[in-house]
């Protein structure tokens, strides 16, 4: 069914296990078409126009009657959110798709879980500084996307909007790997901070390998929504199974704690069918992950705890106060401590010098919402990228921005009365709801057909 792979045909060059982000660029043209030094198209490195400040405006006039309460429904100023629609931010998971490449390529499971787990860890990294809201998708609403240079294509759809669930689909270009859930970000107000824990299913299948892995992603929450510096930290169990093998992967994203000591570090182990640890994992989510053997791993622990005893002893540790106004960033600790003998797994890429002034985006996400010459031809009218209230955003051009974000909300609202009135049911387009073949667990399901193209059953969201 899949064909045979051999190294050759398995890997272009533009799909080596390298950072994609780390080639030289020439600048040269080809045409309309900036390349690379390798023929591969060059994409857009900045937004059209800079971030607007948010320092003038409080969230605390919208957010004060919402404490304790689901978020989905709540109208934010257009101020607070970032130029990309969250099907856009689904899709920076596709960011560090070498790692799948990587787990493709290896003969040993246990390689692979390793290659997977880095993957689940650096599917959440582009999350890091990035305290902007994205807009919520309209319903029917749809995002594609074909990276030819980094061997994938990626659509997704919203296919519920009460709840509010996204569904996704990707699949190598090589035909060699499948990545494919549904994600329902769950946002509650605690006071001083948003939670959003992304309920839903995700499944990697490697083809070759006829392996299938499954986890959920950790909760992410945004502190210092009222007053103070905006912060953001993920914490949660992740678990990662492989469903051929049995093998797991367990993954402890720590919370801050009191003194900040564990701010962004991801513990954790793989283990196999018969429970017996066969590595250690850690890091950070911000920086990097490695992994060594566990007998090596307690050593190193058991002289750290020691030190820090001694360390201790000979200094009086300060008691952090109750602060009322603000609960500040900790100071974030060293970089990881390197355990000799251990083996590197991921690494974050660098973010673009100008970043700050961009939503605090990656490379990667600059280009997500770039409409180029002839695309409009080809994409579905639901496409992300047709949206005025983000394209106008992006643009700079905030008082449009937020009088089509309002125009659309309220489309959709009308939308829906009339076919409540017609007794109508919708119907998603490319997604069905399903069991997920792995974990029996309700999912949403590609229907396939979207890149046959035929678009003309698509509904008029815009």
């Amino acid at each position: 069914k899949n064909g045979d792979f051999s190294e050759a045909n398995h890997k272009v060059p533009e799909m080596l296990d390298l950072d994609p982000h780390q080639s030289k660029r020439t600048g040269k043209h080809n045409g309309e078409t900036e390349i690379q030094e390798n023929g591969i198209k060059r994409h857009r490195t900045s937004l059209p126009a800079p971030m607007f400040s948010r320092s003038d405006f409080s969230v605390w006039s919208i957010l004060k009657k919402c404490i304790g309460l689901e978020l989905s429904k709540i109208t934010m100023p257009i101020v607070f959110n970032e130029p990309l629609s969250f099907l856009q931010r689904i899709t920076e998971y596709m960011e560090h798709i070498y790692l799948i490449n990587r787990a493709c390529s290896h003969a040993d499971p246990l390689e692979r879980m390793q290659a997977v787990a880095a993957f689940a860890v650096s599917a959440v990294a582009s999350q890091w500084e990035r305290t902007g809201k994205p807009f919520n998708p309209l319903l029917g609403e749809t995002y594609e996307l074909t990276r030819e240079d980094l061997g994938f294509r990626f659509i997704s759809e919203q296919v519920s909007h009460h709840p509010p669930i996204s569904a996704f689909y990707s699949e190598g270009l090589n035909k060699d790997f499948v990545f494919h859930g549904s994600i329902y970000p769950k946002l509650k107000f605690w006071g001083k901070s948003i939670e959003a824990e992304p309920r839903g299913t995700i499944t990697l299948e490697l083809l070759k390998h006829n392996e299938a892995y499954t986890w959920t992603n950790p909760t992410c929450c945004v502190h210092n929504v009222i007053i103070g510096k905006l912060w953001l930290e993920q914490y949660g169990v992740v678990e990662i199974v492989n469903h051929s093998t049995g093998d797991k992967c367990v993954l402890n994203f720590k919370p801050c704690g009191l003194f900040g000591k564990e701010l962004h570090r991801v513990e954790g182990y793989i283990q196999d069918k018969h429970r017996k640890k066969l590595c250690v994992i850690y890091g950070k989510w911000t920086e990097c992950l490695w992994c060594t053997d566990p007998t090596t791993y307690e050593t190193y622990k058991k002289s750290e705890k020691r030190g820090g005893e001694q360390k201790k002893k000979s200094s009086e540790e300060v008691i952090k106060s109750e602060n009322d106004e603000a609960d500040d960033m900790p100071e974030v600790q060293d970089t990881v401590h390197f355990i000799p003998g251990s083996k590197l797994l991921w690494r974050i890429n660098c973010r673009p010098p100008n970043s700050s002034q961009m939503y605090n985006f990656t490379s990667f996400a600059v280009s997500l919402n770039e409409l180029e010459k002839g695309m409009e031809a080809i994409l579905a009218p639901t496409d992300c990228r047709l949206r005025p209230d983000i394209r106008n955003m992006e643009n700079g051009n905030m008082d449009v921005a937020s009088k089509e974000k309002e125009r659309l909300e309220e489309k959709q609202r009308a939308a829906r009365k009339e076919r409540a009135k017609d007794e109508v049911e919708w119907h998603t387009r490319w997604f069905h709801q399903g069991t997920n073949p792995y974990t029996g667990t309700s999912d949403w399901l590609y229907s396939g057909g979207y890149f046959d193209r035929n678009f003309s059953d698509c509904p008029d969201i815009y």
